[in-house]
């Protein structure tokens, strides 16, 4: 028997005919009915629920249509999770890679689907005080367990450069921001003029770098506290821990209408830790040989300000609403106000 088309939910951008046959033979035992289902979330990588008898599957798959030669590397995530895979990193497994666009039209990966509770208000609605601050804690033991990771052992010492991290992160997002249409943010100049002279050395061994580790890109588990997968590997690397640490720290220094930050919210009455109990878990777990500083902060919050810019830079290009673009603008002024602030405390 064939894997045959049952429900297809949201717009696809290939075939799912296809995808079926493909499945046929790629996976024994899988017979029967495929049902599909695009899922949305803000992935730039398409990603869909694939739910065949028996087997629950998520795809990623490379975006249709002309892309940067280093963007959207489904080949990179798929990698990634491999390596990881018998480590204490919780992590979807695997399935397999495609990497022709023969079947749906680009490359794509099949992975385990899990089950479980994503959550993209930091301040955990619904939750019990307790179980928030379980559940922060068991996010800084899980970027802890991925920092852990020597690269070289699991096969992964090619993935990147080693060295140099944030002074390349550095030289990248300073030149987005000189190359952007966007001229009016002073605040933006400001905190490239601090940065400039007080880039960190790199903190000591290159670790596997998520790129994007924050409480939005977690699922934990359908009903205990507990991290059950890191999610959304498009941007990991090999880079400096303490550019991941700093970037899942910018939750404690952005407010909540600043992409979900925690800042100026009751942390005792609602269970969650202040950012020193936070980091002091990770370093127990990852004894990482340097210490998170305002500067590491202060340089997240300076590349998600960079980053809002190019949101919404395109938005005005293309066809988004305009108070699409405004919005995200407005944040990319607010994040770089409060790495302002920040570089001022320092």
């Amino acid at each position: 028997m064939m894997v045959t088309v049952g429900s297809v939910s949201g717009t696809t951008d290939f075939d799912p005919a296809s995808l079926a046959a493909f499945l046929s033979h790629a996976i024994p035992g899988s017979a029967g009915r495929m049902n599909l289902e695009r899922i949305g979330g803000g992935q730039s990588n398409p990603t869909y629920f694939v739910t065949l008898p028996g087997r629950r599957l998520v795809m990623r798959k490379r975006p249709a249509g002309p892309t940067l030669p280093s963007a959207h590397a489904v080949d990179r995530e798929y990698r990634v999770l491999q390596a990881l895979v018998g480590t204490d990193v919780p992590a979807p497994r695997p399935v397999l890679f495609h990497g022709e666009a023969d079947v749906v039209g680009t490359p794509f990966y099949l992975m385990e689907r899990l089950e479980g509770r994503v959550f993209h208000d930091c301040a955990l609605p619904g939750i019990s005080p307790a179980d928030r601050r379980a559940m922060y804690l068991s996010m800084a033991d899980a970027l802890a367990a991925l920092h852990a990771v020597d690269p070289a052992a699991a096969g992964l010492g090619d993935f990147g450069r080693p060295g140099g991290y944030f002074a390349r992160q550095f030289a990248r997002w300073s030149r987005q921001w000189e190359e952007s249409p966007t001229d009016d943010i002073p605040e933006i100049d400001a905190i490239v003029a601090w940065l400039a002279s007080r880039i960190p050395e790199d903190s000591g061994r290159p670790a596997i770098a998520h790129g994007d580790f924050r409480l939005g890109n977690l699922m934990f588990h359908p009903t205990e506290p507990r991290v059950v997968a890191i999610l959304d590997w498009e941007l990991a690397t090999l880079g400096d821990p303490l550019a991941d640490l700093g970037f899942c720290c910018m939750t404690w220094h952005t407010a909540p209408d600043e992409y979900s930050g925690i800042l100026g919210l009751d942390h005792a009455r609602l269970g969650i830790p202040m950012q020193d109990e936070f980091v002091a878990r990770y370093e127990r777990r990852a004894t990482p040989s340097g210490r998170l500083q305002p500067v590491h902060v202060v340089f997240a919050l300076f590349r998600f300000a960079v980053i809002f810019v190019g949101i919404a830079d395109r938005a005005r290009a293309g066809t988004a609403a305009a108070a699409n673009a405004a919005d995200t603008g407005r944040l990319a002024v607010r994040f770089a106000r409060r790495a302002l602030a920040l570089t001022r405390s320092a």
